[in-house]
C-alpha cells in the first residue's frame, strides 16, 4: 500500500504523520529535521563546525554502506580447491586455499573450481544410476585395420590442472573433451587389427589414446589435465561374437598346440646333442686307439724283424707256434694229422675241459699236511688240453 493512499493512515516510516492532514506526501524539511534530531542525541546534542544535519547523516549512511560493501569482498577458497579472481570482466589471479579477499560486484568476482576431484569421460557407454550402464552403438561400434567392426568402450579420466582457462578460455571443455576422446580412440583402433586389440593390445590402444587426447586438449587451451584411460571393454559386435569365440578357441588351441611342440623340442634336441656328442667322443678314443695300436704293431713288427736278421729259423718256428696257440685257443676241437701211417689224433678239448673241471669239483679239500700236486704222481693230469695241443705241436714241429 503506498503512503498517500487514501484511507491508508499514516504511513510515514520515520513514526509521524504527514503535512496537510496526511493527504500529500511527507515533506522533505520534516524528513531532515528528524534525522538531523536524531544524529544530536548520537552526538551528545551538538553537531561539529556548524555542518547542517542533513548531510552529516548522509554521509554517515554512505560510509556504513561502503564498509558493508567492502566487506562483502572477503571469502575462503576450500581445500582442493582454487579461486579465480576476476576485476572489471579480467582475469587478475588464481588464489589459493584460505581465506582473501577480492573487489566485491560490480567491480570484481570470483569462482571457485575444484581441481582435485576426478572427473571422467564415458566414450561408448553411459552409466546410470542403480542399474550399471548401457551401450551407447553409435560411439562405440569401430572399424579396424582389418576392415572388422569393434565394439570399444573407454572411460577418459581427468581433473581441472588451470581453473582460469577451464572456465574463461574455452566453451563447454568437458564436452569437448569426450568427443576428442572417441576421435582419439578411433584413430588408435583404425590403424590396428582386430586380433591385437582384442588380445594383448588393449594397454596399447589406452596409452596411445591418452597421448593424443592430452595433445589435442593443449593445443585448444582448455586448462583440463588427462589423468588416464581406461579400457573398459573391446569386443566384436553382439551379432558375430558366436563366430569369434570358437575363432578365439581354434587360436587358442594352435598356440598350445605350437607349445606343446616347443617343449618337445626342447626335450629331445639336449638328448640329441648327448648322444651325438657321445658318438663324437667314442670316435676319438677309436681313432686314438686304433692309432695307438697300428704304432705298436709297428713297433713289434720293427723288433721282430730285427730278431728275425739274426735268427731266422728260430723266429719262424717262434712265430708259427704263436700264430697256432692264438688259433687253437679259440677252437675247442683239434685234429692232428702225423706222418707215420698211424690214424688221425682227434683231440676233443671241450669233454678234456668239462671232464678236468668235474674232476677239479668233485676232488674234495685238503688241510693240514698235504703233498704238493705239483710234484705229485698226478701232475700230469694237471696238464691242460690246450697245453697237450702245444707240446703235440712242438713235437711235430721238431720232428
Amino acid at each position: 500500500m503506498a503512503w498517500n493512499e487514501p484511507g491508508g493512515g499514516s504511513r510515514d516510516p520515520w513514526g509521524g504523520g504527514s503535512q496537510g492532514g496526511g493527504s500529500g506526501p511527507p515533506d522533505l524539511d520534516v524528513i531532515l529535521r528528524r534525522l538531523r534530531d536524531r544524529a544530536r542525541k548520537v552526538l551528545g546534542g551538538r553537531l561539529p563546525g556548524g555542518v547542517p544535519g542533513g548531510v552529516l547523516g548522509f554521509g554517515a549512511l554512505g560510509l556504513g554502506a561502503v564498509l558493508i560493501w567492502l566487506l562483502t569482498g572477503i571469502y575462503i577458497v576450500d581445500a582442493g580447491y582454487r579461486g579465480v579472481e576476476m576485476t572489471f570482466g579480467r582475469h587478475t589471479l588464481t588464489t589459493q586455499p584460505g581465506p582473501h579477499w577480492h573487489w566485491p560486484r560490480p567491480i570484481g568476482t570470483v569462482e571457485q573450481v575444484n581441481v582435485q576431484r576426478r572427473r571422467v569421460a564415458e566414450v561408448g557407454y553411459q552409466s546410470v544410476q542403480g542399474s550399471g550402464s548401457r551401450a551407447v552403438a553409435d560411439e562405440a561400434l569401430m572399424i579396424t585395420r582389418d576392415e572388422n567392426i569393434a565394439d570399444v568402450r573407454i572411460a577418459a579420466q581427468y581433473r581441472v590442472s588451470d581453473p582460469a582457462r577451464y572456465l574463461y578460455n574455452f566453451r563447454m571443455p568437458e564436452r569437448s573433451l569426450k568427443q576428442v576422446a572417441e576421435s582419439a580412440v578411433r584413430e588408435v583402433i583404425g590403424k590396428r587389427e582386430l586380433d591385437f586389440v582384442l588380445t594383448e593390445g588393449r594397454t596399447e590402444v589406452a596409452q596411445r589414446t591418452r597421448e593424443l587426447l592430452q595433445q589435442v586438449m593443449n593445443e585448444y587451451r582448455t586448462g583440463l589435465e588427462v589423468v588416464e584411460v581406461a579400457v573398459q571393454d573391446i569386443q566384436p559386435p553382439e551379432e558375430v561374437q558366436p563366430a569369434f569365440e570358437d575363432a578365439i578357441r581354434a587360436r587358442e588351441d594352435k598356440q598350445r598346440k605350437i607349445n606343446q611342440a616347443r617343449a618337445y623340442a626342447e626335450e629331445l634336441l639336449p638328448r640329441a646333442r648327448g648322444q651325438a656328442a657321445r658318438i663324437v667322443e667314442q670316435a676319438k678314443g677309436y681313432r686314438e686307439r686304433t692309432v695307438s695300436r697300428a704304432r705298436g704293431d709297428a713297433q713289434r713288427f720293427e723288433a721282430l724283424l730285427a730278431e728275425y736278421r739274426e735268427s731266422p729259423a728260430v723266429m719262424r718256428q717262434r712265430l708259427y707256434l704263436e700264430t697256432m696257440e692264438e688259433v687253437l685257443g679259440r677252437v675247442s676241437k683239434i685234429t692232428l694229422d702225423s706222418q707215420s701211417s698211424q690214424s688221425l689224433m682227434y683231440l676233443p678239448l671241450d669233454r678234456l675241459l668239462e671232464r678236468q673241471k668235474s674232476s677239479d669239483s668233485l676232488q674234495p679239500n685238503r688241510t693240514g699236511s698235504q703233498q704238493n700236486p705239483g710234484v705229485s704222481g698226478s701232475s700230469r693230469d694237471a696238464i691242460t688240453p690246450t697245453q697237450r695241443a702245444r707240446e703235440a705241436l712242438r713235437e711235430r714241429g721238431e720232428r
